[in-house]
């Protein structure tokens, strides 16, 4: 019932270090989820924070969702927006959109700790050139259930005969979990494409010890159940898969074409910066693009 599990890897994206879970060499996607990233956990003592200065985004949705501490999200439609634990930031870049995330100058004046993930959603071909927006979801807009050892946040999308008030743009999940020792779930079976993370705890999943840090990607059939051996946090995430496309650097398409467009424009300086982080912003690669691989 297990197709693969994926170890994380590690990644440093200046001054901290994400879990990088997809894409995978040998699992690109998991329905429209093109992009996985465990923050932390991480300490930052006083003085330090997050910086991930100015940067472009096409064709997809980013997902910022927290346990723990709190990131400024600025971009260049104007908003300005901390996200805390419970929370969703929804940016849909479409056609285009800038931004950056960094820790509040209070925050950083004391440290905090960090711990979240963050996902990219790939936007169906038929809206991969939508005029971008941005949505902050707050704890009341995510439905949650709770019954013995489980508790559930249905993050995005629509699972179990919910729906979060999320604007998605395809069919998919997003689940939180948290388990005590010995619970026992199910993840949706409403989708082609299924797959649980476990950011913190150990988890056994058809007979096979699932770690933190590492994801199963389910086969297609019946979905296997979820038992926990310690307290565990778990994201279930899938859906239905949209079709093949192209990642490069930040940038996602159906079109190697519109790639190449949208690195010309950053290089030549034709997307525009957050009004209110402006100063700075991270350069093209310098390393030429490589062929686009494709994924799906």
């Amino acid at each position: 019932m297990i197709e693969r599990v994926i170890d994380s890897r590690r990644r440093d994206l200046g001054g901290f270090e994400v879990g990088r879970v997809l894409p995978f060499p040998s699992r690109r996607m998991v329905g429209p989820f093109i992009f996985l990233d465990h923050v932390g956990p991480a300490r930052f003592e006083p003085g330090g924070g997050i910086d991930v200065r100015p940067h472009p985004h096409i064709g997809l949705s980013t997902l910022t969702y927290l346990f723990e501490g709190e990131i400024l999200h600025r971009d260049n439609l104007g908003y300005t927006q901390t996200i805390k634990p419970g929370e969703v930031n929804w940016m849909t870049a479409g056609k285009g959109i800038v931004h950056s995330e960094r820790t509040e100058p209070s925050l950083r004046a004391t440290g905090q700790a960090m711990h979240g993930m963050q996902a990219w959603v790939a936007l169906p071909r038929e809206e991969e050139e939508i005029d971008p927006g941005f949505w902050h979801h707050e704890e009341e807009d995510l439905p949650t259930y709770e019954s013995g050892g489980l508790w559930a946040r249905l993050v995005a999308g629509s699972a179990y005969g919910a729906t979060a008030t999320v604007k998605t743009h395809s069919p998919l999940f997003y689940v939180h979990w948290e388990l005590q020792p010995g619970t026992v779930a199910s993840p949706p079976a409403d989708y082609a494409e299924a797959a649980a993370f476990v950011a913190h705890g150990q988890v056994e999943i058809d007979g096979q010890i699932i770690n933190e840090g590492q994801m199963a990607v389910f086969a297609p059939g019946p979905r296997p159940t979820v038992k926990a051996i310690t307290q565990a946090t778990v994201m279930l995430l899938g859906g239905d898969p949209i079709g093949q496309r192209y990642i490069w650097w930040n940038l996602v398409s159906s079109s190697v074409d519109r790639l190449e467009q949208a690195k010309a424009d950053w290089a030549a300086g034709r997307f525009s910066l957050p009004p209110d982080d402006n100063q700075d912003f991270i350069p093209l690669p310098n390393d030429p693009m490589p062929k686009p691989e494709p994924m799906s």
